[in-house]
């Protein structure tokens, strides 16, 4: 009776290990919890580069920017004055932004203060990592400007580059909000 009763307690045990083995594994309540942030934190990430695109697509945006560079090694300046900014609305471009001027050093800074009712050769096009957006305007001057924006979807980032013949290229860093 002993011999009986162990074989099949045995079997009793065989049959309740199988069956947890073959069972997926049970999360702890703070490993699940980690797994929903997770979720929840890449469903917010995909909304916010879902979000950055429709802003990009409807050319109402505006460049705040942080940081200016005279390329290709000019000082690295900070911009602390919330007032410079680019706004694009349409085929329309509001400018207010540092500047930097001169063909020899002492390079000085000026400011770029323009509304732009047309841009010319406006162009919109989709990168591996956001957007590029480019325009040209003379900005009533006898040069034409050329402003390149590499706008970064996931991270709101984007730098614009200022063109001139005249000039070294200045790279601006900052953010793309939208314009309402």
């Amino acid at each position: 009776m002993k011999r009986f009763l162990f074989v099949v307690t045995a079997l009793l045990l065989l049959v309740a290990t199988a069956g947890v083995i073959g069972q997926k594994k049970n999360l702890s309540p703070k490993e699940e919890r980690r797994e929903v942030r997770e979720k929840r934190r890449a469903e917010r990430l995909a909304a916010y580069e879902k979000m950055m695109d429709s802003i990009v697509l409807s050319h109402n945006f505006q460049f705040n920017p942080q940081t200016m560079q005279r390329q290709p090694a000019g000082p690295m300046r900070t911009i602390m004055n919330p007032e410079y900014n680019v706004g694009i609305w349409g085929s329309v471009a509001d400018i207010c932004l540092p500047y930097i001027k001169g063909y020899t050093p002492p390079y000085y800074v000026t400011v770029l203060n323009y509304t732009i009712p047309a841009l010319d050769n406006f162009i919109t096009e989709q990168t591996p990592e956001g957007w590029m957006v480019s325009f040209q305007s003379s900005l009533f001057s006898g040069s034409v400007y050329t402003f390149v924006f590499e706008i970064y979807s996931r991270t709101g980032g984007a730098m614009l580059t200022i063109k001139n013949p005249w000039y070294n290229d200045v790279q601006y860093s900052g953010t793309i909000s939208q314009l309402y």
